[in-house]
C-alpha cells in the first residue's frame, strides 16, 4: 500500500527547492566576492611591500654582495698582523673606519686599524710558526675594514668586540684574514662566498617574485584585456587570416 503525496503539498515543495538552491548560490557568490576582495588586498598590500622591500635590500645586502663578488676575495685566509690601532672622535678625525655600526650615518666615533699581511695561509702559519720580522709582507700598512663596506648593524657588527678581538693587547699577533685579489690592498675580517651568494640570490629573487605573482593575479582578476586574452578562441585567428584559396 502506497502513500501518495498530496497535489498542493508537492507543488508548494517543488516550489520552494528552486528558491533555497538560488538563495544558496547568492550566499556562496557573495562569500566569493568577499573573499575576492580580501585577497585582492592582501596581495595589493604585498605588491606594495615588496617594492619597498626590494628598494630597502638594494643599500644594505644587494649593493655589497656585488661589491664583494666584484673584490674577488681569496677564500684561503691568509696571515694578517696589525701594527697599528687608533681610536678616534669626530667627523674631522674619522675619514675612515675599520668597523662603523650603522651604514647611513656619518662616523662619529671610530677605530682605525692598519695591518700588513702575507699571502702564506693561515692554516700553515699555525702548523709552522714563523718569526714575524723574517717574512717579506706582500702588503704593508694598508686598511683593515670588519666587511666590504666597513659597516653593518648590531648584532652581526659590533664594532666594540671587533676591537678587542683584534686592536689594543692583540696587536703584532698573526689571525686569519681575507684579500681582494682585486683590490689587493683591501683586507677584510670577515668573507664567506656562499653566505655572500645566498644572501644576494634571496634579496633579489623573493621580492620580486612576490611582486610578480601580486601584480599577475590582480591583472588576471580586473584588467578587461588580459581576460579577452586568456580566453580567446582559436576561431579568432582563424578568421584573422583567412585561408588562400586555389
Amino acid at each position: 500500500m502506497t502513500c501518495e503525496i498530496p497535489y498542493g503539498r508537492r507543488t508548494h515543495d517543488q516550489r520552494r527547492t528552486p528558491k533555497r538552491v538560488r538563495k544558496s548560490e547568492e550566499l556562496i557568490a557573495e562569500f566569493l566576492d568577499k573573499a575576492k576582495f580580501y585577497t585582492s588586498l592582501c596581495l595589493g598590500t604585498t605588491a606594495i611591500l615588496s617594492v619597498f622591500a626590494f628598494l630597502f635590500l638594494i643599500p644594505f645586502v644587494v649593493d655589497p654582495a656585488i661589491s664583494t663578488i666584484v673584490a674577488d676575495y681569496d677564500p684561503v685566509p691568509v696571515t694578517c698582523v696589525v701594527t697599528d690601532h687608533v681610536y678616534a672622535e669626530g667627523m674631522r678625525n674619522c675619514t675612515w673606519s675599520s668597523c662603523r655600526e650603522g651604514c647611513t650615518t656619518a662616523a662619529i666615533r671610530c677605530h682605525q686599524l692598519l695591518v700588513n699581511y702575507t699571502k702564506i695561509a693561515f692554516h700553515e702559519w699555525h702548523k709552522h710558526p714563523r718569526d714575524l720580522d723574517s717574512i717579506e709582507w706582500d702588503v704593508m700598512d694598508t686598511k683593515f675594514l670588519v666587511n666590504t663596506e666597513g659597516c653593518g648593524y648590531p648584532p652581526r657588527v659590533n664594532c666594540s668586540e671587533f676591537a678587542k678581538q683584534y686592536g689594543y693587547s692583540h696587536v703584532g699577533e698573526p689571525f686569519p684574514c681575507y684579500y681582494s685579489r682585486a683590490y689587493p690592498e683591501i683586507v677584510v675580517a670577515r668573507y664567506s662566498w656562499d653566505d655572500n651568494l645566498k644572501h644576494l640570490i634571496l634579496s633579489l629573487i623573493i621580492p620580486n617574485v612576490l611582486f610578480a605573482v601580486s601584480i599577475g593575479v590582480l591583472s588576471y582578476w580586473y584588467c578587461p584585456c588580459c581576460d579577452k586574452a586568456c580566453h580567446k578562441s582559436p576561431r579568432v585567428y582563424a578568421e584573422k587570416y583567412p585561408t588562400k584559396e586555389k
